[in-house]
């Protein structure tokens, strides 16, 4: 992918929606190009689809958070297999560095957040924590 190609993808990704003219006029190109371009995304899979973000889906966890945890010893896939039980665990990522997990969680109240919080903390072998309450969206893919 070139920069062009990226700048379209940026595009879309704002409004997946945008017409050919809007793109084009956007992007400085043609009509034809932009729909060239799109056409060649998809054909390579650099683009496998699109999809629609409606209010609700914003709005089904009205607390979201994201955990990061460190896990003792070999115990990580264990304690993947505990989280990925946990039906407020929205989704988990490994990284680097510190924290060994990152768990994406959602529930509607505080109090409940607070609960998953605890269940978490108390799994043999995560060694300590660190949460922060995810406030608004300014950007979600």
């Amino acid at each position: 992918m070139d920069e062009t190609d990226n700048r379209l993808i940026s595009a879309l990704r704002h409004n997946a929606r945008a017409s050919l003219s809007d793109l084009s006029l956007l992007l400085g190109l043609s009509r034809t190009t932009v729909r060239a371009r799109m056409e060649k995304l998809q054909q390579r899979g650099d683009i496998v689809g699109f999809s629609v973000v409606l209010r609700e889906d914003m709005l089904g966890d009205p607390v979201r958070g994201l955990m990061m945890i460190a896990i003792e010893g070999r115990g990580t896939e264990r304690i993947l297999r505990q989280l990925n039980g946990m039906s407020a665990v929205r989704a988990l990522h490994s990284t680097n560095g510190r924290w060994d997990v990152i768990a994406e969680i959602g529930t509607e109240t505080l109090e409940t957040f607070d609960e998953v919080l605890f269940e978490i903390r108390r799994l043999d072998g995560v060694t300590s924590s660190e949460t922060s309450l995810l406030l608004s969206a300014r950007k979600s893919v």
